[in-house]
C-alpha cells in the first residue's frame, strides 16, 4: 500500500528524458509541477520512488543506500529504453543519487536541487546516536502543509526512522569520495536559506565536482524546497530547463 503521491509517474515526450528522484522521506508527488513543466519543454519524464518511500516507516526503517541507490539504477533502465539521452534532476538526497549515477552510467546533465552535502547546524545532526543506537528508534516530523501543490507532496511521514538517517550519512560520505568522477555539466541550485542542507554545499560541489561545465545558481530567498516553493520553482524549473536544453541550442548553431 502506498500514501497518496508515492506513485511514480511517466510523462511521455521527446527522445531527451529526465529521471526526476526525490529526496529523503519525500515522494514522486513533490517533482510533479517540475515534471509537467519539463514535459512541456519536450522532454520525457519519469520520477521514481525510492524504495521505502510512501509506504511506512518501518519499510523505510529496513532499507540500505544500496536499495534506494538501486531504484535510482532501475528508473535509469526504464528511462533508457524509451530515450536516446538522460539527464538527472534530483532534490535534496535524490541529487546526491543523482550525481552518483552520472559517475557509473552514462548520462548528458545533472541537475543537483539543495544536495545536503552538509548537513544545516539546525538540523542538530551531531546529536545523532550511534548506529547501534538507532535501531528502532524514530524522532518526529512536522506535518507538511504546503498549498497550491500537488496533494500528494503534502503527504510525507510524521517520523523518521533514525537507522535511515545514518544510511543518509553514509551516502553523503559516499558522494564525497566520488566527487571527482562526476564530469557531465552540472547545474548546482541552492536556497540560501536552506535550513536542511547548509548552503555551503553549494560552494563544495562547485569546486570538488570534475565536470568543467558546471553551473552555480543561488537562490537568495530560497529555503529548501525548491520545486514546491510558490515563487520560487518558477525560477528553478525555467533554469533547469534552460540549462538541460543547452546541447540542444548548441547543436543547432553548428
Amino acid at each position: 500500500m502506498h500514501l497518496q503521491g508515492a506513485e511514480p509517474f511517466l510523462l511521455a515526450g521527446g527522445a531527451h528524458g529526465v529521471l526526476l528522484i526525490h529526496g529523503f522521506t519525500g515522494l514522486p508527488a513533490e517533482l510533479r509541477l517540475m515534471g509537467e513543466h519539463l514535459h512541456a519543454q519536450g522532454f520525457t519524464v519519469l520520477a521514481i520512488r525510492l524504495a521505502g518511500h510512501g509506504t511506512t516507516v518501518e519499510d523505510l526503517s529496513r532499507m540500505a543506500h544500496e536499495d534506494w541507490m538501486d531504484s535510482v539504477r532501475d528508473g535509469y533502465a526504464i528511462l533508457s529504453g524509451i530515450c536516446t539521452r538522460i539527464s538527472v534532476v534530483g532534490h535534496s538526497m535524490g541529487a546526491v543519487f543523482a550525481m552518483l549515477l552520472s559517475a557509473e552510467a552514462e548520462t548528458a546533465r545533472v541537475v543537483s536541487l539543495c544536495a545536503p552535502v552538509m548537513i544545516a547546524p539546525e538540523q542538530g545532526i551531531e546529536h545523532l546516536p550511534t548506529r547501534a543506537a538507532s535501531v528502532d528508534r524514530y524522532v518526529p516530523k512536522a506535518r507538511r502543509t504546503l498549498h497550491n501543490v500537488p496533494q500528494g507532496a503534502n503527504n510525507t511521514y510524521r517520523r523518521m526512522p533514525l537507522i535511515s538517517i545514518h544510511e543518509m550519512m553514509d551516502v553523503i560520505a559516499v558522494l564525497r569520495r566520488e566527487i571527482g568522477r562526476v564530469t557531465v555539466p552540472i547545474l548546482i541550485a541552492h536556497g540560501a536559506r536552506d535550513h536542511t542542507a547548509d548552503p555551503r554545499s553549494a560552494d563544495y560541489l562547485y569546486e570538488h565536482v570534475g565536470s568543467t561545465q558546471r553551473e552555480k545558481y543561488i537562490l537568495p530567498d530560497a529555503g529548501h524546497l525548491l520545486p514546491l516553493e510558490a515563487g520560487i520553482r518558477e525560477l528553478v524549473f525555467a533554469r533547469t530547463a534552460a540549462f538541460l536544453l543547452a546541447d540542444a541550442a548548441q547543436e543547432r548553431e553548428l
